[in-house]
């Protein structure tokens, strides 16, 4: 953000002035803020710092992505920092931020429209798919890293888990949303600000924001269910959880059609995004997984891991044997009571630096 001494620039478009956004707060009289205002981008990244993992995971819930959450939260903060000058400290500086961030966003939201899942697109294939092309004019979700979440609830008065509410389902169902309902229903469930705070925000009225939850949560409870991973993972145990992985990933490298199966309901699904065909069913899934994965790829290796609130394997594969296994898919798995009821292969090798994860392994 450049030299510690030079005086920020007009406030830009799309920064808000600095009404009553939360409850009060002791930023104001900081002493950091002061020297951020006065143009120290050091003391301005010190004020953020807290705050910048919950800020990214607000932007991948609203933008289905962690590459868009990286552009949307390094724009939103370019230009938080921009017009600082507008924040008198009257709110809080957190939901100052959120305000600006969640208008990025919505300009993303705009521009890009919603990310989907291969079920979100068609029917499931009767048959195995050979040699299924990526569909490029779609924009796919992506996988989020439970590294990057913090425990418990971003606020006191927030009503979901952080966890929860990066689950796939959740944020899958998020993208059926229009722009408006999306962000209310995150700003209220899942970071805890009032509809009262929510329509300051968004330049609405209380009433407008009332509705706008009101009708998301319809969607997002029909879409969803009633039971979250969580609640499932708690039941399952840690143990259970870890034979489960370490049984999929040990069926994938060892080609066990039998051990993968024994892992899986009867109404599984696999998906490979952005791979278009999916697949319903123990009967199609053991076929595409016997054609495909367990004898139609290579050799694999895996590392395990967590993504989106639930338990991830990440997929290394050698397709030429030459020895090194090369990063290619996260495997997310979605449980319900201990068996696996639907695999979605995130094949996107470029994500695997958001998990802290190598790119190859010997």
């Amino acid at each position: 953000m450049g030299n510690n001494s030079r005086t920020p620039p007009d406030p830009p478009a799309g920064v808000p002035t600095d009404p009553a956004l939360d409850r009060p707060t002791e930023v104001a009289t900081d002493p950091a803020l002061d020297r951020a205002r006065a143009g120290d981008d050091e003391a301005f990244n010190h004020l953020v710092a807290p705050l910048r993992r919950e800020l990214h995971a607000h932007c991948y819930r609203m933008l289905g992505s962690t590459h868009d959450a990286d552009d949307a939260l390094q724009d939103a903060l370019l230009r938080a920092w921009r017009g600082l000058a507008r924040f008198e400290g009257r709110s809080s500086l957190r939901s100052w931020l959120y305000a600006v961030v969640t208008r990025v966003c919505l300009d993303a939201v705009a521009a890009r429209g919603r990310r989907a899942l291969p079920v979100d697109l068609g029917p499931a294939s009767d048959r195995t798919v050979i040699g299924d092309a990526p569909l490029g004019r779609v924009a796919w979700l992506g996988p989020y890293p439970d590294r990057e979440l913090a425990d418990g609830p971003a606020h006191p008065d927030a009503r979901c888990e952080q966890r929860e509410a990066v689950e796939l389902a959740f944020v899958a169902a998020l993208q059926f949303l229009p722009g408006n309902q999306r962000a209310a229903l995150l700003l209220f469930e899942v970071l805890g600000f009032s509809a009262a705070e929510i329509a300051t925000m968004m330049k609405t009225s209380t009433s407008s924001v009332n509705s706008a939850l009101a009708r998301a949560r319809r969607l997002v409870a029909d879409r969803v269910g009633p039971s979250s991973q969580q609640h499932t993972l708690r039941k399952v145990g840690d143990a259970r959880l870890r034979q489960i992985v370490d049984g999929y990933a040990t069926a994938l490298e060892n080609a066990d059609a039998d051990a993968l199966v024994a892992l899986l309901t009867e109404d599984v699904t696999w998906s490979m995004p952005p791979l278009p065909a999916w697949y319903a069913g123990i009967r199609a899934v053991t076929d595409f997984a016997v054609r495909v994965p367990l004898t139609g790829c290579g050799t694999w290796r895996h590392l395990p891991t967590h993504a989106n609130g639930q338990p991830a394997v990440a997929g290394y594969l050698d397709a030429e044997g030459t020895g090194t296994h090369h990063a290619w898919s996260i495997d997310v798995l979605t449980l319900r009571g201990d068996r696996v009821t639907a695999i979605t292969s995130f094949l996107d090798p470029g994500v695997f630096r958001h998990f802290g994860l190598p790119a190859s392994l010997p």
